[in-house]
């Protein structure tokens, strides 16, 4: 011990295990900072390689962070067990905590509820719908810290989470899914795996309206691939058709969701569907954005309140959604890094678990992060 604070290293592990996507962050502590952070993520569509491969996952995420190490505080926070590959949210909150400890020693694990609480294994166990989909009380708690108001809105692979900070407070009203999908903070779009009929039902073709096909015949993936705003290393998901990720393929599987194919439409009517499709995504994140806004400017209304973006979708969706409503975006990434805004629920469930073994006064290191 050096001055109180412990000289040795800690390890500190965040597990953000999602349905289709999990995600791990290392962040090691010295002297009562933050030294080091590092995150990873796998696309694990847990409905299709099934659950008992989950334990294999993050094992392989563990040896990839750690490397010989040892984990000294494990923090957790899930949305998988909203996948039908459970019955119900109690098995999955179960079966996800049971993966982790045949990973981790249990007496490290710790997992964060709905209200920003750590509970051992056993009371999130006890009580699992106070720490099912919290993955945004951990991002709410780090970003709380960076900017004490504001309002997050953070575009994932599947969905966009708003959530409005008042005072260094999270103050959503939505506890659960179903809370916030009625309130406005949960916004079921997202940047690579929607169903681009879940955004649209009719698309301009030849000048004309056309009614959608409601198969999954194309995702957003591919409207944002052929307008440049991900790449194909970003995009991480599967493909509706099981083919290729070129953009020639993605044309392609744009053409289906009007029935047609690659040889009725060109290029040209094609970008333009894409970019219909576009705003029409646009349009669904304002309008939570404005609602869940307009609760949080009457909590403070003297201030000036910025939105504060991250996810995938950060920068073509969140980014472009505020500035519509007048909001000046800040970006995460430029407050803790790229890839780590890009997996903010691990770095910030890491974080909290690392706090509650060295302190509160971690969280003034949170900057390096950048």
């Amino acid at each position: 011990m050096v001055n109180g604070v412990n000289s040795e290293p800690l390890y500190a592990v965040g597990l953000d295990v999602g349905g289709a996507n999990t995600k791990a962050c290392l962040v090691k502590v010295g002297s009562g900072r933050i030294k080091e952070v590092k995150v990873v993520s796998t696309y694990f569509p847990i409905w299709k390689r099934g659950k008992d491969e989950l334990p294999k996952v993050l094992q392989q995420l563990k040896e990839l962070l750690l490397q010989g190490f040892e984990a000294g505080v494990v923090g957790v926070t899930m949305t998988a067990e909203l996948s039908d590959a459970y019955f119900c949210k109690r098995e999955g909150v179960h079966h996800v905590l049971n993966s982790v400890k045949s990973v981790f020693p249990e007496d490290v694990i710790s997992v964060i509820d709905c209200d920003g609480r750590l509970l051992s294994v056993d009371e999130a166990k006890a009580d699992p719908l106070r720490v099912a989909a919290a993955n945004w009380m951990a991002t709410a708690s780090m970003v709380s810290k960076l900017v004490p108001t504001c309002l997050v809105v953070d575009v994932g692979s599947t969905t966009t989470s708003i959530i409005p900070i008042a005072y260094g407070k999270p103050i959503a009203i939505g506890k659960n899914d179903l809370e916030k999908l009625a309130c406005g903070e949960l916004i079921y779009t997202g940047a690579l795996r929607t169903n681009l009929a879940a955004i649209i039902n009719r698309v301009p073709v030849k000048g004309m309206m056309v009614r959608v096909s409601s198969e999954l015949f194309a995702t957003t993936a591919d409207v944002h691939l052929v307008l440049n705003h991900i790449s194909m290393e970003d995009y991480t998901c599967d493909t509706a058709d099981g083919r290729g990720k070129s953009r020639l393929e993605c044309l392609a599987r744009l053409s289906r969701v009007v029935c047609a194919d690659i040889d009725m439409l060109d290029e040209g009517e094609l970008l333009r569907l894409a970019s219909f499709i576009y705003e029409r995504q646009i349009d669904q994140i304002v309008e939570g954005v404005r609602e869940v806004y307009e609760r949080l400017k009457r909590e403070a209304p003297n201030l000036e309140i910025p939105a504060v973006v991250a996810g995938i979708g950060r920068r073509f969706l969140a980014e472009e959604a505020v500035k519509r409503l007048g909001i000046r975006a800040i970006d995460l990434a430029n407050l803790i890094g790229s890839e780590a805004s890009k997996a903010a629920p691990s770095v910030g469930v890491a974080i909290l678990a690392a706090s509650s073994r060295v302190g509160e006064a971690l969280w003034s290191s949170i900057s390096s992060l950048r």
